[in-house]
């Protein structure tokens, strides 16, 4: 089988394993009352870091341990006119998949919807849509990408948009703007998402994108999810993390002072609790 027509089965199975996932309800990853999830922050092609979080999870030695990961596409390239590479963490994160099926997990993000739709998305001065495709390329050597593009897209269509612990934790990429809080259907979660609701103004997208958050925002979600805490990305943090409105925690793994948070699911907390239980990746040997 040649390196493309493996990675093509890679990310088709994953995609199978995740629309599969036995804690699946709907769009939402529903945790259990005792083991530990992991979460991350945006990691955007980091493939030191995403290592570390393979040698911390040891997931064949912690069949009780779940990983959660989301925006791992679109790396800033060590120099202008590189190719983005982020590829080839998204491929071993597939592959984590299809070895641990029931312990590694994904959420929808803006940069992996971006992709999946074909949204341009301008950072830099580059376009980072078109930087990745350039990045397939380069990584597996061919100019005839479409079926890998394809089996990419299913991989990513794949994912759920958020989860939540019965410790009353809910863990997402981001939360909607709060611009957007009145036409957001938060049951959106419940069920598998349509063409429409990942497009501008359909409740993924919004979702994904959003970063301007209030408390009566926050108040009125962890009502609708029932959920005390909200721990996101989404939103550079330079020193890896921040705790805002006593209620929401944004990490960023996605460079050296990158974090994640360890949350055993049979344990209460509070908003200090949980920010003490944050990692530094630079930590991990």
């Amino acid at each position: 089988m040649s390196l493309v027509d493996s990675a093509i089965d890679t990310f088709r199975k994953a995609a199978e394993l995740n629309l599969e996932d036995p804690i699946r309800q709907g769009s939402l990853l529903c945790f259990a009352n005792y083991g530990q999830v992991v979460m991350t922050g945006d990691l955007h092609g980091h493939r030191r870091n995403f290592e570390k979080l393979v040698r911390y999870c040891r997931l064949e030695n912690t069949p009780i341990r779940h990983i959660i990961l989301h925006e791992m596409i679109h790396e800033e390239p060590q120099s202008f006119g590189d190719a983005d590479r982020s590829v080839e963490l998204l491929l071993d994160a597939a592959k984590w998949k299809t070895f641990f099926p029931e312990q590694v997990h994904f959420l929808q993000s803006n940069h992996e919807l971006a992709q999946l739709q074909n949204h341009q998305i301008s950072k830099g001065g580059r376009i980072v849509t078109d930087d990745f495709d350039r990045g397939v390329r380069e990584v597996f050597e061919t100019e005839n990408i479409s079926r890998l593009l394809d089996a990419i897209d299913e991989f990513i269509a794949s994912f759920p948009l958020a989860g939540r612990t019965t410790n009353r934790i809910f863990l997402a990429h981001s939360l909607p703007d709060v611009q957007d809080i009145e036409q957001f259907n938060p049951r959106c979660v419940d069920q598998r998402p349509h063409e429409l609701d990942l497009s501008e103004g359909g409740p993924v997208y919004q979702m994904t994108w959003g970063r301007r958050h209030t408390p009566a925002m926050l108040d009125r979600l962890a009502a609708a999810y029932d959920v005390d805490y909200f721990i996101l990305g989404h939103q550079p943090q330079e020193w890896g993390h921040d705790v805002l409105m006593d209620r929401e925690i944004i990490l960023a793994s996605d460079h050296n002072h990158g974090v994640f948070l360890p949350i055993d699911c049979q344990k209460t907390y509070n908003i200090e609790t949980l920010a003490q239980r944050i990692r530094p990746l630079a930590g991990v040997e």
